[in-house]
């Protein structure tokens, strides 16, 4: 038997796995490159720190409001070229970020990166369509985990480099990686199977791409609530026009970007609305650990670590949360997808509570963010299982871009909560908020885990599907 595209089906699986693992990692870590690197940018092209902030927030947003457009793609008869395409504009993006005459360049560069962020769905589409169905399910989960662990792999790096090296030397490791990762696609990723359409709603894409950025911009910038709050509303109301009218249209189209009729499924729309919860808490640990171990000592309390070491705090991070992505397939085999995630909710809630009680050694700061990476791993795992038993295998690209977006967004929410609950927490003429600021921001993080464990535990399981894996094309079942 052949796999699309002329390479033997064997040779596919044994090349494809890693390919798609690489490109997952790589887009994560290129994301994650902006956060350490703020301030050597603010002081090499001698703009403010909110100016530099941009080369974070710009990649997040394009790669958000790419996100479904590139899921849709995906799920037609061309996603080996858009996912070659993708790479391209992602490794142009890079070459800018490298050798920028100006800041400006160098945003621009951070846009280009920033639509690699939506290649995720696509590469579990490609795994779903082309892997036996044992193991397109542990794939998925891993490339499920990968989107969100490879943060914790591009902080340390980047800090070491702009450390040793200076600041094109962090950007030059995001065009070396994203170069390889384009020869990996064009080498492993086969043409998918026949009779897709090729149908992309432009018109609807732009409805969601703008109710997205008003989203997105409104929820992310935390000063903009506490300086110019009807700005932030008006946002939100913008938001809420624009993204009602693409729910509109998207019950019209024949082909729409997303297939909103899925959301009806009891399991595909619970698990979007546990994702949404569950990333609210996941994101606003990760930023509360990291601020508090740079912040200096004079405050009465933190660390003053650099941002190498800052990064080296986030290595547990990743190390157990690909550990925590491997436990899900065991796991299965004992509970429903509906109580792994449940467990990897615990888990985050453990970390937000050892946080809010417990935070006086730098080692606790290592110890907190394995439990939290190890929660992550479980949860992010444990996601796909519970979107894709019920989802079509044609549309897999498609729904899975709708969690990535909906994962974002509770992140955005989960950064901003805890940006507001320490600014609220600063003393007049501060710098830092009070120490006390970081336990309540911690509490409020662990509330939120609290009602996503409710919300896991009580989705309706779809008949038949249980611990159901996704069921792939080339599989046995679907060949008979």
């Amino acid at each position: 038997m052949t796999a699309n595209g002329g390479t033997p089906a064997a040779a596919t699986g044994r090349l494809l796995v890693p390919a798609l693992m690489f490109i997952a990692l790589v887009v994560a870590v290129v994301g994650s490159l902006g956060a350490p690197l703020i301030t050597p940018v603010a002081d090499e092209f001698e703009v403010s720190l909110a100016a530099a902030q941009w080369t974070l927030t710009a990649p997040l947003l394009v790669g958000a409001i790419a996100t479904p457009v590139l899921g849709r793609l995906g799920a037609g008869p061309r996603r080996r070229q858009v996912v070659l395409a993708t790479m391209g504009v992602t490794v142009v993006g890079s070459v800018l970020t490298v050798v920028p005459p100006s800041f400006g360049w160098l945003l621009a560069g951070r846009v280009g990166q920033g639509a690699g962020l939506g290649l995720t769905a696509l590469v579990m589409g490609v795994a779903r369509d082309h892997l036996p169905a044992g193991r397109s399910g542990q794939a998925i989960a891993l490339l499920s985990v990968a989107s969100t662990i490879g943060i914790g792999i591009g902080y340390p790096l980047a800090g070491l480099l702009t450390s040793v090296a200076g600041l094109r030397a962090a950007y030059g490791l995001g065009l070396l990686i994203t170069t390889v990762a384009l020869a990996a696609a064009w080498r492993s990723v086969p043409h998918p199977p026949a009779g897709r359409s090729a149908a992309l709603d432009v018109r609807g894409a732009v409805l969601l791409g703008g109710g997205l950025l008003a989203l997105l911009l409104a929820i992310s910038q935390t000063t903009m609530w506490t300086h110019r709050p009807a700005f932030g509303t008006a946002l939100l109301a913008a938001a809420a026009v624009l993204i009602g009218a693409w729910v509109r249209r998207e019950r019209r189209y024949a082909v729409p970007l997303v297939d909103l009729a899925l959301l009806r499924t009891p399991a595909v729309a619970g698990a979007n609305a546990v994702m949404l919860l569950g990333g609210v808490g996941m994101y606003l640990l990760l930023t509360l650990v990291t601020r508090y171990v740079q912040t200096p000592e004079s405050a009465g309390y933190g660390f003053g670590v650099d941002v190498f070491v800052a990064g080296l705090v986030l290595v547990p991070f990743s190390a157990l949360g690909f550990a925590g992505g491997r436990l899900v397939r065991p796991l299965h085999k004992r509970l429903a997808p509906s109580a792994v995630l449940a467990v990897g909710g615990a888990a985050v809630l453990a970390a937000l509570a050892l946080f809010a009680l417990t935070r006086s050694q730098l080692w606790q700061a290592f110890t907190v963010m394995g439990v939290l990476g190890l929660g992550v791993g479980v949860f992010s795992a444990a996601m796909p299982t519970a979107i894709l038993a019920v989802t079509p295998v044609q549309e897999t690209s498609s729904a899975m871009s709708f969690n990535q977006v909906v994962r974002s967004v509770g992140f955005s929410i989960g950064s901003t909560l805890g940006g507001l609950t320490l600014a609220a927490q600063t003393p007049a003429g501060s710098r830092f908020p009070t120490d006390g600021g970081y336990t309540t921001a911690s509490w409020l993080g662990a509330a939120m885990m609290g009602i996503t464990i409710v919300a896991a535990l009580t989705l309706r399981r779809a008949p038949g599907s249980a611990a159901a894996e996704p069921q792939s094309n080339d599989s046995p079942a679907a060949s008979r």
